[in-house]
């Protein structure tokens, strides 16, 4: 129980620690909680039936988990925060662009679970209004984050195990219940909806990019890339396709459950066990929160390091991330509104600026660098990486800008070519291949000018 002490540093071998197999447990428990079931029942809003909606959940869960897993794996080999990692990519200055979108994710994740697990709490106990069940819950997320690595590690270990057969549970009962007509029927196929439900179900896992390797790089150097990725795309996958099927299953049934999912999941469950399903909910999102405020510190850090070389204490820990948490907070109390279309819109609008991220990231690392980078660099805004790397800036901004035809947010734009599409959102998609031939192509030819890839190309070591 001691406050983490490094931050943002390189995590020096002496102090690795932990096996691969731990990955499983953060990432199945960060994911089995009430916000994907919430973005599984999307795919039902928008049209699709049972058949339809399950489709495209597996295939986006299977799809955003490889490039999540693929992240998982560059934390062992640098023992750095994924974020400060791009900093090879982007400049040590330039980085600050993606990472203040980054901020804006955290802070949005933060503030919608919190406003789930708040509703949970008040429907458990209705003399608890939703503004002080959210204190409350963002409170204890943040005593949890400012202890940081250690703990987070062993309350996601013993989370898993609760949520793994309380879900069981919840999964029985919710395909005893009666469906629509026609619900598993492979007819009917709507292909802007399913492509908009796909975009929506990859874009979940694909989020987790900017951080994924914060919880990997602490152990050992020597451990197998392949079984960090293995572990990582195991625990969330399962972890994310499991309550987004209950969410299709359960919105089919009932449009009730959209309204108030914590009151329609207790009535399922029965009264008796309705007191352990609130304790369950809310501790699925004091698990998934403390994710995101643990690496809304690591962003924040990230972003004033250049300018300020921070030494973060642990009274400067906690007032970051208390500052933080306050925001998200304040949010989620004046901020309520329609919970699934709240998550539609939030997640489209992630994959509009993680995802070029997260194709540039693993483009250098994999196919460029391949892993061989200067860690003492990436902490000098005077080192090799430079202030900025135009070419990184450049095509993150350009793909940015690429994909607003495709794009299509309800009630607030829609391009010509997502009109096209039946109002398919396919923006993702541009957002992985733009970025990848730009970038590879002009940063190779900057590498080898330079004499780098022919440095990288000898290197003995490789991730591939």
């Amino acid at each position: 129980m001691k406050v983490e002490r490094r931050s943002i540093d390189y995590i020096p071998d002496a102090e690795r620690h932990g096996k691969a197999r731990d990955l499983f447990n953060i990432w199945f428990s960060g994911n089995m909680q009430l916000t994907p079931v919430m973005t599984g029942a999307v795919a039902i809003s928008l049209g699709l039936n049972i058949f339809w909606a399950l489709v495209a959940v597996i295939i986006g869960n299977v799809m955003g988990g490889l490039f999540m897993a693929t992240h998982s794996a560059q934390g062992p080999k640098l023992g750095i925060p994924q974020m400060i990692q791009s900093r090879a990519q982007f400049g040590v200055v330039g980085a600050i662009i993606p990472l203040i979108l980054v901020m804006v994710m955290y802070i949005g994740s933060v503030y919608y679970s919190g406003l789930l697990g708040a509703q949970a709490i008040h429907s458990a106990m209705h003399g608890i209004p939703v503004w002080l069940a959210m204190v409350v819950l963002n409170g204890v997320t943040l005593i949890v984050t400012t202890y940081g690595y250690d703990l987070i590690h062993a309350v996601e270990k013993y989370f898993a195990i609760v949520f793994a057969i309380f879900f069981v549970l919840i999964t029985i009962e919710a395909f005893r219940l009666p469906m629509p007509a026609h619900s598993w029927s492979a007819a009917g196929f709507k292909f802007g909806p399913f492509l908009m439900a796909l975009s929506i179900c990859t874009t979940w896992l694909l989020t987790y990019a900017p951080y994924v390797a914060d919880y990997s790089r602490y152990l050992p150097r020597n451990t197998s890339p392949k079984a960090t990725f293995g572990w990582t795309y195991a625990g969330g996958v399962l972890g994310s396709a499991w309550p987004m099927v209950l969410g299709v299953v359960l919105i089919a049934a009932s449009s009730k459950f959209g309204d108030d999912p914590t009151g329609f999941l207790a009535q399922i469950v029965g009264s008796t066990l309705a007191p352990i399903l609130y304790l369950v909910i809310v501790l699925g999102i004091l698990g998934v929160n403390v994710l995101n405020l643990y690496c809304a510190f690591m962003a924040t850090v990230t972003t004033i390091e250049p300018f300020t070389k921070i030494t973060v204490t642990p009274t400067q820990r906690f007032v970051i991330l208390a500052i933080i948490d306050a925001v998200a907070t304040w949010i989620g109390i004046v901020g309520q509104g329609s919970l699934i279309t709240i998550m539609n819109d939030f997640l489209l609008m992630l994959q509009y600026i993680m995802v070029p991220w997260s194709a540039i990231n693993l483009v250098d690392f994999y196919l460029l660098r391949r892993g061989n980078y200067s860690i003492k660099d990436i902490f000098d805004v005077n080192g090799k990486y430079g202030r900025f790397n135009w070419i990184g800036i450049g095509a993150y901004l350009l793909t940015i800008v690429a994909q607003i035809p495709f794009m299509n947010v309800s009630g607030i734009y829609e391009g010509s070519i997502s009109k096209a599409l039946d109002h398919a959102d396919i923006a993702w998609i541009v957002a992985l291949i733009l970025p990848t031939v730009i970038y590879y192509f002009a940063m190779k030819a900057k590498l080898s000018a330079t004499g780098e890839l022919q440095e990288i190309r000898s290197a003995p070591q490789s991730v591939l």
